[in-house]
């Protein structure tokens, strides 16, 4: 028998010993990918039937006409889309969506990050303002579109009493064209506190001593919140940029509980948004393949706006950890 050297007798049980650490660790990370993927499983079982089910479902319907009230379907090919692009309402409601989030957006991100500023600003009893702040987001929509139904009535709304104090006439709120979108604009704002909560985060992270530093350089505040404030909270206000745009293309509640919940025809054409045409077109017409190809249309939307804004909004954002 063939005696080992010293230097097999110690490396042949270290290897060993190492290729049994890689196996335990192996199955340590299995086990604890098989608890996260069974404690995410109920959101993967909700998204995948409810959300992943519901869009195929709807792309399928989208090539068909499915009238809902006589349950029936036939193919339709094309049609569909066809129509969608030859009927002038499609392009007014989305050009009114269009506008609307174009107004919105910037307005949503300047007035929470001011609340932000102010709630990070105070200090004794800032819990007290935040709970304040964020209870709008906690009304319902209902609740919050007859508050401002009375707020913006251009006769005795209180907004307009509020401006004939200081010598202002006030438009005509809901019933102006040129007032319906700010209107809607409005009743958005109230619900900014969300966003609010982003920024004020974002804003208790930035370091003191970036301050400090610029104090010492003779820094004043608008300088301080140009070079410092906005830089270091970037990413949160990228964040926020995608996610409200996003929800205002898909704006629905406050347009329609403010001028379409009476199923009248009164109310002006600058208040139709492409998710209210939608919703007339699905449960009012009941032409559901028609809804699901404007359904379609708007999710190629916002994914192409939203991959335009990652392409050139990135550069400008800085992240934790980057040179």
């Amino acid at each position: 028998m063939t005696a080992l050297t010293g230097r097999e007798r110690v490396d042949g049980p270290a290897e060993s010993d190492a290729a049994a650490g890689r196996r335990r660790s192996r199955n340590v990370n299995r086990r604890e990918a098989v608890a996260g993927y069974l404690f995410i499983s109920p959101w993967l079982i909700g998204f995948g039937v409810f959300t992943l089910g519901a869009m195929i479902y709807s792309l399928v319907i989208s090539f068909s006409y499915y009238n809902l009230a006589k349950n029936t379907v036939r193919p339709a090919g094309l049609d569909n889309y066809r129509a969608m692009f030859d009927d002038p309402k499609v392009a007014h409601s989305l050009e009114n969506t269009l506008f609307y989030a174009v107004m919105a957006v910037p307005l949503e991100i300047c007035f929470a990050l001011l609340l932000a500023l102010l709630l990070n600003w105070v200090g004794r009893g800032a819990g007290f303002f935040r709970t304040l702040y964020y209870l709008p987001k906690m009304t319902p929509a209902v609740a919050t579109a007859s508050i401002f139904f009375l707020l913006l009535n251009g006769n005795t709304g209180a907004i307009n009493k509020g401006l004939a104090l200081i010598g202002i006439e006030g438009p005509q709120w809901l019933v102006d064209p040129a007032w319906v979108k700010p209107s809607i604009v409005l009743m958005t704002l109230w619900g900014v506190s969300g966003t609010m909560v982003i920024f004020l985060a974002a804003l208790k992270n930035v370091p003191k001593e970036l301050y400090e530093v610029a104090s010492l350089d003779g820094a004043g505040t608008i300088r301080k919140f140009v070079t410092i404030t906005v830089p270091m909270i970037s990413s949160a206000i990228f964040f926020s940029v995608i996610v409200l745009t996003i929800a205002a293309l898909q704006v629905f509640d406050q347009a329609y509980l403010l001028f379409w919940r009476d199923q009248t025809n009164a109310s002006p054409e600058s208040s139709l948004f492409y998710g209210v045409y939608l919703f007339q077109q699905a449960f009012r017409q009941f032409d559901f393949g028609f809804a699901a190809a404007m359904a379609w249309l708007l999710f190629v939307l916002i994914m192409f706006i939203t991959a335009i804004q990652v392409r050139f909004g990135n550069r400008f954002v800085y992240y934790e950890g980057d040179r």
